[in-house]
């Protein structure tokens, strides 16, 4: 076996014997049938729609970020322009002007999916790339410098006057640490996470990955917290109390029609953002959320679906009184077969997008 024959194995037998690599429906499949209990309750499979009702589908699938910082006050989120597909280079690059978006800046798809063609933009020529390898619309978003990144799960019953935080996901991102002697690539072979991304890295940093880091030099390959790019989840819920509460409960209340759903946060200091400063919401998910604390190693699979459950239990319940106090209709079957039909189309298109501009 040659190296590249070995490595290919034991990214396959980490994918194995690690949930937390496990496909999307192998993870859920057993637990759907709970779905179907709740959409028995609830007198509707697409109950969650009228989950947040001022935010596509619930948040469920193929909502547009973009709708979304729409309804959040400003200063709570960077810099962002829409760029529709068929934008000519010249119209995005006016946009940018009359925004003052500085370099660098991120670009990712309107309608996200799992961390795909989300990249890092440090030129104007790396978004004249990102644009030709595209076929949907993108958002061009201020880079916030911030160190460090959680997710904070947040939800609100209506009719009650304050919220709560059900879980905090920690983000350790995906960096090397310098021995002096190994190369960048020697490092990343040793930690199994890493070993995973190594084809994509190789293809980014190329060459770059030969360079020996110094003694205690550290450096960042991948600056954003996903998980299907490498970051670790580290599950931060013993770090939620009544300060954290308070100033998360502020902010989500000027968010109009949100009452379920994820914070994924760019904040300095934890002292700083349990008083409300120096942060920066990053995306504000729906529906469709995972409680995503659950992806820290030291869970097992029997604790995900534990989580996933209660997480469902709330949306259905918040999702139902929606329904009857503002006499919301749920989404009716034809459309939601048509949004998970649209949803499929959409995830094929962005994954060979993501696929050429990683080659």
């Amino acid at each position: 076996m040659n190296n590249q024959s070995i490595l290919k194995f034991r990214r396959t037998i980490i994918k194995i014997t690690n949930w937390e690599y496990w496909p999307f429906n192998l993870v859920y499949f057993p637990i759907y049938f709970y779905w179907a209990w709740l959409s028995l309750k609830s007198k509707s499979f697409f109950f969650f729609s009228t989950s947040n009702p001022t935010i596509e589908n619930g948040g469920f699938l193929m909502e547009s970020k973009k709708k979304i910082y729409d309804i959040i006050p400003q200063q709570f989120y960077p810099k962002t322009i829409l760029v529709n597909s068929n934008d000519t280079i010249e119209s995005v690059a006016i946009q940018l002007n009359h925004r003052n978006l500085q370099f660098p800046m991120i670009a990712k798809p309107d309608i996200g999916m799992r961390g795909l063609q989300v990249k890092k933009m440090s030129s104007f020529d790396d978004i004249i790339d990102y644009h030709s390898k595209t076929s949907v619309n993108f958002l061009l978003q201020e880079f916030i410098q911030y160190p460090n990144e959680i997710g904070i799960f947040y939800y609100k019953i209506p009719g009650e006057t304050t919220g709560t935080i059900s879980g905090i996901v920690g983000k350790e991102f995906l960096s090397v640490t310098g021995d002096g002697v190994s190369t960048m690539e020697a490092l990343l072979q040793k930690e199994k996470r890493y070993i995973l991304q190594l084809p994509v890295l190789r293809k980014t940093y190329g060459s770059e990955l030969k360079n020996v880091l110094r003694q205690g030099e550290e450096y960042l390959l991948v600056p954003y917290g996903n998980h299907v790019r490498g970051a670790k989840f580290i599950d931060a819920s013993n770090l939620i109390d009544e300060e954290l509460t308070r100033s998360i409960d502020r902010i989500c209340q000027r968010v109009e029609g949100f009452y379920f759903g994820r914070l994924d946060i760019r904040y300095d200091s934890w002292e700083e953002l349990k008083e409300g400063r120096s942060f920066s919401i990053i995306e504000l998910n729906g529906a469709g959320s995972e409680p995503t604390h659950m992806y820290d190693p030291k869970h097992s699979i029997f604790f995900a679906w534990k989580e996933i459950i209660r997480h469902w239990n709330i949306l259905a319940r918040i999702s139902r009184i929606n329904h009857r106090l503002l006499n919301k209709p749920y989404m009716n079957t034809s459309a939601g077969l048509e949004m998970l039909k649209a949803n499929k189309r959409y995830v094929k298109l962005i994954s060979e997008d993501d696929q050429q501009q990683r080659a």
